[in-house]
């Protein structure tokens, strides 16, 4: 029974680093399908193509999917500029759920793919709304020093 209590009360203390983790997950993910992109580039050119032709070309978007993912989700998964790598990746994922995947839910192989993005989309919007974390590089460079710190003054 103590190890349940003293594991309650560690995971208690310290919930704020499943944030940390899933915004960590979150990077490396988007790293890793910035990395499959770039190998494979037709393949974002032809879901881009099968969801609708566009005023601006397709190559244009496709160089800033590649370009966020990798820049924004190693921003992410260091937690440096969080909610601002947070927010490029947003509109990337709604064009996913709702222009790409949703029209093609109803097929059997792709539900997947609109549940993996939307799962995606939901947690970039709660690491946009609670921030980097304590185990992230923009909680190291807002700590306040020592000199700045000023101390609580004792009430008369």
């Amino acid at each position: 029974m103590k190890f349940f209590d003293r594991s309650r009360a560690w995971i208690e203390g310290n919930a704020d680093l499943g944030l940390d983790l899933i915004r960590i997950y979150l990077g490396i993910g988007l790293m890793f399908k910035a990395i499959f992109f770039i190998a494979n580039r037709g393949e974002l050119i032809n879901l881009m193509d099968e969801a609708g032709t566009l005023w601006f070309g397709p190559a244009i978007i496709a160089h800033y999917i590649i370009i966020a993912h990798l820049v924004g989700g190693f921003l992410l998964a260091i937690g440096l500029f969080t909610r601002a790598a947070a927010l490029i990746q947003i509109p990337i994922l709604l064009g996913a759920v709702f222009w790409v995947h949703m029209p093609r839910m109803l097929t059997l192989g792709m539900r997947e793919s609109v549940e993996f993005s939307a799962l995606m989309l939901f947690l970039l919007l709660v690491v946009f709304l609670y921030g980097a974390g304590r185990w992230s590089l923009d909680y190291f460079f807002s700590k306040p020093t020592a000199e700045e710190e000023t101390p609580l003054e004792k009430p008369a």
